[in-house]
């Protein structure tokens, strides 16, 4: 069965029926190899193509879709249709020429790229390296009809699919053969991954990450958008399938996306906030609990021109601003202060002094440390007339809350997500052997654990299977040795090529990152401290060392981590369990290359030492 993107459900309410016909034959009866996209926008003029049709051995075909009846055709040409409706009559473009232009411009932009044509010395030497091809659908006329309206006069008979040759009941073969007759040139051609990947990138820009900036890279600044501008880059890097599915199938109403560390889900939510932005008049807020994350969205967002639409906070923040706004008194300042605030804005709302209804939709990064009140109280700031939340979570990542969260039930919390939930399991984020060793390490936390739909799951991650190298654990004899041992592990890798700014050192305590600051500026190590007033300034684009405490890594990413001070955890006083998940989504950050450092042994560093032999042993059957 073939994919189709976005989902029909998804689109059924602005699918003609015929449309709604052809994405359901052309589903059924092509193979799981096949990808198709239903009224996406193309290319750098956003070209909006009823159905595009792809293969990886077959090439990619253009599809327009009428549900016009041989009654309604007045008079055709080559160029356009007369069609009478009602008492009058309208003019319409010549379907195939629709179909033949955007097949056109697809063909310019995808032959622009070296890699995907043919190489000198071949046959078609400059030429596309795959078939291509463009036809017409009448979804409600049979072929006996066009040929007794001499249709083929205007469109040649070979380029249409009749309503009678996408029944349900016709075989594979012959509709499948109706197809590839509308390719003007059949040759053998075998895409390989990379390739495809390249077509996708070109052809969809809104689905870009851009290499270096991970996760957050998803879209393609406005300055380098266009086609004169582009410069294609020699490695590309798109949302794969799987992920371009869900976000261009996310509908309105409450939906939940369940997925392990690394899967996408950031990725996911700035797509679903640039696609609202475009759509809704009212603005959209972004909320999530890290103040780190909500100044590398928000940055993000401004970058995109997206200010004025999207309003990014930590939760606490915007609590804030709603009380300030509404002029509702703050919480005394004391060490109860940031607690105070959601049940003021809560206490505010329910007594009329803050309003509802603000926001046409609502989108809710780091969804697991969320307090169950809080959603009770977000789901009452989105417009009815939207009713359009999503909701991204991962209880493997619950490093701020309590157990008992496990249990919620998101219908008691006003969350009215039954049937649309999703559940993401790849970790793209990991080499193979990163995970690995930090699943290894976090085994009984991560243990999968089945729920009902309206529950919370537990899920364990799974590799894409990218390969690095076996994370490392180094030990030095003193405490203060491992200071020395950060500074020439940076400098080496910055020597062998590695920016700095793609090396982070993440720590556990906040005095920790000072004392690393000071050490880096003495050592001419240009670096950035995460911590306090430093937090929103970390996503400067400069080449400097990021330095940040392990609550404030979550949902980031750098190629290389280093974890100083294993020998020192579990932190004293501090429950096993969440030091030991503060721990794992630290080691989760690294994306290439990990590296941890203790002075002593202690539960985790003997703990991770076992399984990175395990996974040492592991590959090496493999091998």
């Amino acid at each position: 069965m073939a994919t189709l993107i976005p989902t029909r459900n998804s689109c059924l309410p602005q699918m003609t029926s015929g449309e709604k016909r052809l994405s359901e034959r052309l589903e059924q009866k092509l193979e799981d190899d096949y990808l198709l996209w239903y009224d996406v926008s193309v290319g750098p003029r956003q070209r909006r193509p009823d159905f595009i049709v792809f293969h990886p051995r077959r090439g990619l075909l253009v599809l327009e879709v009428k549900d016009w009846k041989p009654g309604t055709i007045q008079q055709a040409d080559r160029t356009q249709f007369t069609l009478l409706t009602g008492n009058s009559s309208v003019k319409e473009h010549n379907p195939l020429m629709q179909a033949r232009d955007y097949a056109s411009e697809i063909y310019k932009v995808l032959q622009r790229d070296p890699a995907l044509r043919h190489p000198p010395g071949h046959t078609y030497e400059g030429k596309l390296l795959m078939p291509w091809g463009y036809g017409v659908v009448l979804a409600n006329i049979s072929r006996k009809q066009f040929d007794a309206g001499q249709l083929e006069t205007v469109i040649p008979a070979h380029l249409v699919i009749c309503q009678d040759e996408m029944y349900e009941s016709v075989e594979p073969e012959a509709f499948q053969e109706r197809l590839w007759a509308m390719f003007p040139q059949i040759f053998p051609t075998a895409l390989t991954l990379p390739q495809i990947d390249r077509v996708r990138w070109h052809l969809f820009p809104d689905i870009r990450v851009e290499l270096g900036e991970g996760q957050f890279g998803l879209f393609a600044h406005a300055d380098r958008s266009s086609a004169q501008a582009l410069e294609i880059p020699d490695l590309v890097k798109v949302m794969d399938a799987q992920q371009e599915l869900l976000a261009r199938s996310l509908g309105d109403e409450h939906r939940i996306i369940h997925g392990v560390a690394g899967s996408g889900k950031t990725m996911i939510l700035g797509f679903r906030a640039m696609q609202l932005a475009r759509a809704l008049s009212k603005p959209i807020l972004v909320l999530c609990y890290n103040k780190t994350l909500a100044a590398r969205l928000d940055q993000l967002m401004g970058e995109r021109g997206l200010s004025d639409k999207v309003q990014v906070y930590n939760f606490h923040k915007w609590c804030r601003s709603m009380l300030t706004a509404y002029h509702v008194p703050l919480p005394a300042d004391g060490p109860h202060y940031a607690e105070q605030l959601p049940p003021a804005v809560i206490a505010g709302v329910d007594g009329g002094q803050i309003p509802r209804f603000q926001y046409g939709a609502v989108l809710i990064d780091e969804g697991h440390d969320f307090e169950p009140d809080w959603y009770k109280l977000i789901v009452q700031m989105i417009d009815p007339h939207t009713n359009s939340l999503l909701v991204l979570y991962d209880d493997a990542q619950n490093i701020y809350g309590q157990a008992n969260r496990k249990k919620l039930s998101w219908k008691s919390l006003g969350v009215q997500a039954q049937g649309r939930t999703t559940i993401l399991k790849l970790n793209y984020r990991n080499t193979l052997e990163i995970l690995s060793v930090a699943r290894g390490f976090a085994n009984e936390l991560l243990l999968a654990r089945a729920d009902e739909d309206d529950g919370v799951p537990l899920i364990a991650p799974e590799s894409a299977g990218r390969r690095g190298a076996l994370p490392e654990l180094i030990r030095v004899e003193r405490m203060e040795d491992q200071l020395p041992a950060i500074i020439q592990r940076l400098r080496d890798e910055h020597a062998g090529g590695r920016r700095l700014s793609d090396m982070a050192v993440i720590f556990r305590n906040g005095w920790e990152g000072e004392k690393l600051h000071e050490a880096l500026q003495r050592a001419q190590i240009p670096s950035r401290l995460a911590e306090g007033n430093g937090k929103s300034s970390l996503f400067v684009v400069d080449d400097t060392v990021k330095l940040v405490t392990m609550h404030s890594s979550k949902g980031l990413e750098f190629p290389l981590v280093i974890i100083p001070g294993l020998g020192s955890l579990p932190k004293p006083g501090k429950d096993e369990v969440d030091e030991a998940r503060l721990l794992y989504v630290a080691m989760t950050r690294a994306t290439e290359r990990l590296v941890l450092i203790h002075h002593e042994d202690s539960i985790f560093s003997q703990r991770i030492r076992h399984s990175i032999n395990e996974v040492q042993g592991q590959l090496v059957e493999m091998a």
